[in-house]
């Protein structure tokens, strides 16, 4: 089995699966995850705890911009769905990750989140 973080080696179904699926559930999923890692640390829920984080904050930084692009007509509004379809397909796609046990960061955005909070959840 690879031993580098970024491997696609499926996991048992066991507590770490869901704590990973569990943290993609909205912020409070994302807090009930934190709590449960903290009993139980593994690399698979570290993983999608950091991918999860790196979304939800993404999602909170971009809503002001998103609020802003709403008062410019067709473009604005093309800009905006554009990116929220993009949020919610990289959500999808690090819930699909989650659910298979897989650590594949999500396309563009997980490997620099996987950089930004290396020290996170460890």
């Amino acid at each position: 089995m690879p031993t580098n973080e970024d491997s696609l080696t499926a996991a048992p179904v066991t507590e770490d699966r869901t704590v990973a699926m569990v943290a993609y559930l909205t912020f409070i999923g994302l807090i009930v995850a934190i709590v449960m890692h903290n009993s139980n640390k593994t690399r698979l829920a570290s993983f999608h705890l950091r991918q999860s984080l790196g979304l939800m904050l993404t999602a909170i930084i971009y809503w002001p911009i998103n609020f802003i692009l709403l008062f410019v007509p067709i473009l604005g509004w093309l800009i905006t769905m554009v990116v929220l379809v993009s949020l919610l397909v990289l959500w999808v796609m690090g819930l699909m990750g989650a659910l298979q046990g897989t650590m594949k960061p999500v396309p563009v955005l997980g490997p620099l989140y996987q950089r930004l909070f290396a020290n996170v959840f460890n």
